[in-house]
Order: structure tokens, then C-alpha cells, then sequence
């Protein structure tokens, strides 16, 4: 075994690659499909969505302009004087989750950092965070506590990795105008444990996402190792490909053999990374994370989409996604061996936005009818069918589907098929007609999830053919639990239905 250079936890991961290739996914995010996110923190209060922190020191850009015309230039009032006025005075994390259960999410990410540099929990190695300001008040350790108490899985997001260079833009100065060449508040040494110390490393989406520092790295081992340390969750999640090599290869070693000695011996960790930008990834260490997209066809390996109801932090006039838009993308990503989870905008003072709250309203409806479809089922033979397939990718989940697009998920000896739309009159499944190569045999019964109406259907050479009652009992997608004579259906993953 090689020996990391970090001190990490004793067990039986260490910093090398084939070491965490090891690891195995715990069964409890295999089965949880759905978890909710609060992408939150101090970003939220200027209401102009993402990447603000950074934006705003960007002349000539949008939040450089509501910034200026707000609060005034950033050499006078910058992101540290944002940061007093996150308060989150509505912030209810007892009454949220109870929303986030009843909506069906089985597990919680809670974010921990973001580029920001502003840590949300009682912090060790960084004193810009939430208990020492703003709202002071642990909020990983409150978002914890309110999701054990509703049985959900606990996860953070670290985005921090990133923070070196991203922020480097609030060292900066105006170009023209009456500003021209006055430095930004970052530039100021008083602040640099939150701006992080003047530097020439540059900061490129997808290409130099990391910096090279490796001061910058050791520091964020520190912060990480809190982190997991103090709170001990059940999920980690990086914002891009595993940080900083062998450093953030013992961050996840530790993480690991920290949670299995926790457990009996048993890993129950999931750690989640990308394979876009910079950084390592390694697709077995971990659940592969695909941002605002999905995977091509069945995998052989759990991952999962993350993406946002809108955007990431609160924006005044963000189209939202519709519910039909998030359960027939849940519907897709489960069929293929993945689980969604989406963040839930929230307001700075901690609310929801009616737009979130009539989604959870509506998802709650939803899943109480059709949760057997989705929890703790496995892909069948095929993903689906119908005329439109999602486009693989990060940063393309705008798939239109139609009521004859048909996803597919097993479990306990039946075949589930999501109608990714409302169908009316009558649901024609090619994949289960007699002459179909992928056909499980005859089938014995169809139900319709939430009805008690018995179905007509008959078994044609080209397909399945189900008759529909007048009205189904779900808005948003159709549920059809289908059996089979004398042979319980497979759970399995053929070699031409994966996507390597």
C-alpha cells in the first residue's frame, strides 16, 4: 500500500487511483433516485442569480452594472459587504425538509462552500462563515439536523477547489471611466483571506478551473477534512473533476475509511465529481455527477444529474423549470442507472419563490401515486422507447418529450413503464409485442398506478396495446406496472444497451 503524503483516516483506501477504483456504491443512493440541493448562500441576496460574487468585478458585465448601480463601485462596497446582509431571517430548515420528504426526496445536499470562499458551518480554517457572519448560524449543522430527523441521507457540495482563480477577478480594476486603474476591494491585503492572495494564476472555464498553488491545496484538504469531519455525510459532491491530484485523492480516501469505520466496516459514502474542466476523474472512485444533463443509454455504473428547478442561486425573472420538465427528466435519468438531484431556489432570507413551492405541491401528488416506479427499481433491458432521446452531455437538458416516449424501470418481479407525458385513449408498447427481440414472454397483467379501473389490453405481434380509462389519475406522466407469465422480470444490463 502506498502511504499519502496527508494524514488521512486508517482503513483500507489510500491516495492512489487504483485504490479508490475499489470502491463500491452503497445501496441506499442506488435506491434513493431523487435528492433535493440548497445551492444558498450570500449570492442569493443581489437576486441576480449565479456566479455573482465573481460577475460583479467583471466590468462591462450584468452584475458588475446592478452592482454598481446598487450598492456602488466594488473598490468601495465589494462581496465582503454583501456578505452582512445574508441574513436568512426566514430560514426555516425543520419546516423546508418536511416539504422536501413529502415532494419524495430521499436524500439532502446542503451547500458547504461555494467559490465565494464562504463557508457555511462553524468553520475551523476560515472565518468568513456563516456562524461568525451574516446570518450566524451553523447551517450545514441546522440542514443536518432537520434531515435526520425526516429520514433523508445527508450530503454537502464543495465548490471551493475552484475559489483560487475564480475570484482572482476582484483584484482587478475598471479599464475606463471614472474608476479607471482605482483597484477592486480584493486587491486590498486586509481582505485576502477571502479574496485569497494577489496571484497570476489565471482563472479559464473547463481549462484552468484549478490552480497550481500548492499552499491553495493544502489549505483546501483542511477545509474539506473539516467539513467531513464535523458533520459526517453521506454524500460529498465536487463542483468538477476530483481536485488537486493526490491531494484530493486522500481527501476522498479519508472521507471513505472515516465513514466505514463509522459504519461497522461497511463504506456507505458517495462522492460525486465530474469529468468536464480540469482535475482528475475517475468514474469507479465515486458516482459520476453530470451538471444540467445526462448520460447516453444504461450505465454500467451508478451516477447522477445535478441540476436547478432554476438558477442556481435566486435570479428575479428566471424561467423555471415546469413539473412536467423535472418527472419526465427524473423518469430518463432512473431508467438509465442515474438519480437527479435538483436544487430548490430559495430567496436570501431562506423562503421559497412560489414557483419551487408549487413544484413540491405538485411532485408530493405525483410520487405518492407512481414512488414505486422510481424507488429502489434497477434498469430493465432497454432504457425506453419512442421518437425522442435525450442529448448526451452537461448543459443540455432541454429535451422535449412526447406521451409516446416510454421509459422503462424494474423491481420485485415487475416492469414499470413511465409515460413521459399524459396519454390519452391508448399506450402502444412496441418493446413487449410478441415479435419483439426484447420482449420478456407473455404478459399476465397491466395496472395503471392510482387506478382500480381494470385494464383492456392484448399482446400484438408489433406491441403491447393498453386502453386507457377516460382520465389517468396522475397529471405530468402515466405509470403502467406490467407482469409476466411464469418469469419474474429481469433486472439486467445487456452489453449493447451500455454506454461506455
Amino acid at each position: 500500500m502506498n502511504t499519502p503524503k496527508i494524514p488521512i483516516a486508517a482503513g483500507p483506501f489510500n491516495s492512489s487511483v487504483e485504490s479508490l477504483k475499489e470502491y463500491q456504491c452503497p445501496e441506499w443512493f442506488r435506491d434513493a433516485k431523487f435528492g433535493i440541493w440548497s445551492h444558498w448562500g450570500p449570492q442569493a441576496v443581489p437576486r441576480q442569480g449565479d456566479w455573482y460574487a465573481r460577475k460583479m468585478y467583471i466590468e462591462g458585465d450584468p452584475h458588475y452594472k446592478h452592482h454598481f448601480e446598487t450598492w456602488g463601485h466594488p473598490s468601495k462596497h465589494g462581496y465582503k459587504d454583501i456578505i452582512p446582509m445574508w441574513k436568512a431571517e426566514k430560514w426555516d430548515p425543520e419546516a423546508l425538509m418536511a416539504l422536501y420528504a413529502k415532494a419524495g426526496a430521499k436524500y439532502f445536499v446542503s451547500m458547504g462552500v461555494h467559490h465565494d470562499n464562504f463557508d457555511l458551518w462553524n468553520s475551523k480554517h476560515q472565518q468568513w462563515n456563516s456562524v461568525k457572519m451574516g446570518p450566524k448560524r451553523d447551517v450545514v449543522g441546522e440542514w443536518k439536523k432537520a434531515a435526520t430527523r425526516h429520514g433523508l441521507h445527508f450530503g454537502v457540495s464543495e465548490h471551493l477547489g475552484a475559489s483560487y482563480a475564480w475570484f482572482a477577478s476582484s483584484h482587478g480594476a475598471d479599464k475606463a471611466g471614472e474608476y479607471a486603474g482605482v483597484p477592486y476591494d480584493g486587491a486590498n491585503p486586509e481582505y485576502h483571506s477571502l479574496y485569497h492572495p494577489n496571484h497570476d494564476e489565471p482563472f479559464n472555464w473547463g481549462r484552468t478551473w484549478y490552480a497550481n498553488n500548492p499552499q491553495w491545496h493544502a489549505h483546501w484538504f483542511d477545509r474539506m477534512k473539516d467539513l467531513v469531519d464535523q458533520y459526517q455525510p453521506d454524500l460529498l459532491y465536487s463542483d468538477g473533476g476530483l481536485p488537486f491530484e493526490e491531494t484530493g485523492r486522500s481527501l476522498v480516501a479519508h472521507y471513505y475509511n472515516a465513514n466505514q469505520a463509522a459504519h461497522g466496516g461497511k463504506v456507505e459514502a458517495v462522492y460525486n465529481h465530474k469529468d468536464m474542466g480540469t482535475g482528475e476523474f475517475i468514474r469507479e472512485a465515486g458516482a459520476q455527477d453530470v451538471e444540467r444533463g445526462v448520460l447516453k443509454g444504461i450505465n454500467p455504473l451508478p451516477w447522477q444529474t445535478d441540476t436547478s428547478i432554476g438558477d442556481w442561486y435566486y435570479s428575479d425573472g428566471f424561467k423555471y423549470k415546469t413539473t412536467d420538465q423535472i418527472i419526465h427528466m427524473l423518469a430518463d435519468i432512473v431508467s438509465k442507472n442515474g438519480n437527479m438531484l435538483l436544487n430548490v431556489v430559495q430567496y436570501a432570507d431562506g423562503s421559497l419563490p412560489p414557483e419551487p413551492q408549487k413544484f413540491l405541491e405538485e411532485m408530493a401528488v405525483w410520487i405518492a401515486v407512481n414512488g414505486d416506479a422510481i424507488y429502489g427499481t434497477r434498469p430493465w433491458k432497454l432504457f425506453g422507447e419512442g421518437p425522442t432521446d435525450a442529448v448526451e452531455g452537461h448543459f443540455k437538458e432541454d429535451t422535449a418529450y412526447t406521451a409516446q416516449d416510454i421509459r422503462f424501470t424494474t423491481k420485485a418481479g415487475s416492469l414499470y413503464a413511465i409515460t413521459l407525458g399524459v396519454p390519452q385513449g391508448e399506450v402502444r408498447i412496441k418493446s413487449l409485442g410478441q415479435n419483439a427481440k426484447v420482449a420478456e414472454g407473455i404478459v399476465a397483467s397491466v395496472r395503471l398506478l392510482g387506478s382500480d379501473e381494470v385494464l383492456k389490453w392484448t399482446q400484438e405481434p408489433a406491441a403491447l396495446v393498453i386502453k386507457l380509462p377516460p382520465s389517468v389519475p396522475t397529471q405530468h406522466a402515466a405509470v403502467l406496472q406490467i407482469g409476466f407469465e411464469n418469469q419474474p422480470t429481469a433486472v439486467m444490463v445487456p452489453e449493447e444497451a451500455i454506454s461506455k
